[in-house]
């Protein structure tokens, strides 16, 4: 079934519209899920929420690209559970790390209201197409999956210190173009 159908589907109120997202999405967003919160027990929940709250937001909001979206959910809601175990001094400190290296750029205050922004989004979207590929695959994978930088490092047969200068580096590049259009000081 097509993405279009389904969110339709959610629009209409029919619960099958879940079965067939789940049949869909339900491995891309465990995976999300399990990246940043590192236990399976933890993401099995963490999707639980993240069914529930696309049931709420399906309407009034209607995604575009239902999969970017069911993601989004699943990242915000897995970060959600993190700053909740961090709390509690149960957080992987590789999940926190990455986080942390995009904070330094947006700031820790502000990053989730910039993020959430759209404009902000398009802009970074805009940015990651400027990219080499393999610059965009390393940021995606460590910035959005929250991949440890090993995985990055054998998915793409790269050193780690060839990961590690590339995100540098990006962050670097990422944190002057949002200067460059006005999101930073």
């Amino acid at each position: 079934m097509k993405d279009d159908a389904i969110v339709q589907l959610l629009w209409d109120r029919d619960e099958a519209a879940l079965a067939q997202a789940k049949q869909e999405y339900e491995p891309y967003c465990l995976y999300i899920a399990q990246n940043l919160l590192r236990d399976g027990q933890d993401a099995k929940e963490c999707l639980n929420d993240m069914w529930l709250a696309v049931w709420k937001s399906i309407p009034p909001h209607r995604p575009a690209c239902l999969k970017t979206y069911l993601g989004k959910l699943t990242r915000e809601i897995a970060i959600d559970r993190l700053r909740k175990q961090s709390a509690q001094k149960r957080i992987s400190s590789e999940v926190m790390t990455s986080l942390d290296e995009l904070e330094e750029i947006i700031g820790d205050n502000g990053t989730e209201a910039l993020v959430e922004q759209a404009e902000l989004s398009h802009r970074i979207s805009a940015f990651l197409r400027s990219l080499r590929e393999d610059e965009r695959n390393c940021f995606i994978r460590r910035y959005w999956y929250c991949d440890p930088v090993k995985s990055i490092c054998a998915r793409y047969g790269y050193g780690q210190s060839k990961v590690l200068v590339t995100l540098k580096r990006t962050r670097d590049k990422l944190a002057r173009y949002l200067k460059k259009e006005g999101y930073l000081l």
